[in-house]
């Protein structure tokens, strides 16, 4: 057990495995029967950071989502192709990929992993009632302006890259309509501050510092507080087929200033989303 020593019990993490090209049928089969690993993330491959080993080939793991499917294990996919303007990637993997794998495998339940564009939300409702999609706080809250207007952020750069005003329209809606089909995730990446402010910056942004509060922060601009608890704690849980959550916490409508950066690793540094500006909301217990 890796967990640090101060971790609650009630901390219980849902593991996931690494899809290449290389993963096997039996591999699916075995790593569900331990009861641990309850979904495989896919990267396709060089789409994101860190995703050198994904899978080059939908067709070649098409045996593997036939495991998926019979023994009921969770696809999670980081959904962008590798190929056109970076800006069209998401839509691009809809149309190319990722309808025929929900057409050959109708029984497999799937998460498209922070969706960033209003292609994608679209998708989500239309398709069957197996696939869901998680939203990112920082997809919520910012568009492609407070990446690039005024001089370019780095601690910004993510993948999917920030879109359009329209898109960020578009998810806000669907993350605080109440649909089930819509649930948190935070995607926050981590990198040295050496890896984010350079010549070729790596995608990633850090918001686990603030996450709850910031996703507070967009429900409140759309006067939809009451509906942040289900999307937040609910939904996610019961598409993995998981009890839902009976602990709770408190947020309050009180500003903090964030830090300008946190340690990170040995002698690093980690810049926040928010550095040095304030988030509105609090958790007080």
């Amino acid at each position: 057990d890796s967990s640090p020593q101060d971790t609650p019990d009630t901390f219980k993490p849902q593991m996931t495995l690494y899809l290449t090209d290389n993963t096997s049928p039996d591999e699916i089969k075995k790593a569900y029967a331990t009861g641990l690993i309850v979904a495989v993330k896919y990267y396709p491959a060089g789409a994101t950071t860190n995703s050198d080993f994904g899978v080059s080939d939908f067709k070649k793991v098409y045996p593997v989502f036939k495991a998926m499917e019979e023994v009921g294990m969770k696809l999670c996919i980081h959904s962008e192709v590798t190929h056109g303007d970076i800006f069209d990637r998401e839509p691009i993997f809809i149309e190319e990929i990722l309808k025929p794998i929900v057409n050959d495998f109708p029984k497999l339940k799937i998460i498209m992993e922070h969706i960033s564009t209003k292609e994608a939300v679209e998708y989500v409702l239309q398709t069957s009632d197996n696939i869901r999609a998680s939203i990112t706080c920082h997809h919520l809250l910012y568009n492609r302006n407070a990446m690039l207007v005024g001089g370019i952020k780095p601690h910004l750069y993510c993948l999917p890259i920030l879109k359009r005003e329209i898109h960020r329209e578009a998810l806000i809606k669907a993350a605080t309509s109440g649909n089930k089909k819509f649930f948190l995730g935070t995607d926050s990446a981590p990198h040295p501050i050496g890896a984010k402010e350079s010549a070729c910056g790596c995608a990633g942004v850090y918001t686990a510092h603030a996450g709850v509060e910031l996703y507070a922060e967009a429900f409140d601009s759309m006067d939809a507080l009451d509906k942040l608890e289900d999307f937040s704690s609910s939904y996610g849980a019961d598409h993995y087929g998981l009890p839902r959550n009976t602990q709770t916490i408190t947020l309050e409508k009180k500003a903090w200033d964030v830090p300008e950066s946190f340690d990170f690793g040995d002698g690093d540094t980690v810049v926040p989303l928010r550095a040095g500006g304030q988030v509105a909301w609090s958790i007080i217990s």
